[in-house]
């Protein structure tokens, strides 16, 4: 997805991750969106029983954002739109779940 993105002029949000989903909304571990090789093979290893939220972000134009002063808003660094996905998948001893598709993804 990202060398699509990429190669097509869209940039994909770095500064911000997937992340577990437990007790809390935001847990460990993290689950980048991203192809980065300084992390690759370094990071939590999937295990059956635990929830991921995974949440690619693609801007128009750069992958660069910042965030505003309320604590909470993020905004592109260039000002251009922004598309934001999530889905939260349950890994199982066999295929990955995923619990938040609705109807009309699953028919796509």
């Amino acid at each position: 997805m990202q060398a699509h993105a990429e190669t097509n002029g869209y940039g994909v949000v770095r500064e911000l991750v997937g992340h577990g989903i437990g007790r809390k909304m935001h847990e460990d571990p993290e689950v980048p969106n991203f192809w980065d090789d300084t992390r690759f093979g370094r990071g939590a290893r999937l295990e059956a029983g635990m929830t991921i939220a995974i949440e690619p972000m693609i801007n128009q134009g750069t992958f660069r954002v910042y965030q505003l002063k309320d604590g909470w808003t993020i905004v592109t660094a260039d000002g251009k739109p922004s598309a934001h996905y999530e889905n939260t998948v349950l890994i199982t001893e066999g295929e990955p779940r995923l619990l938040t598709l609705h109807e009309e993804e699953e028919r796509a």
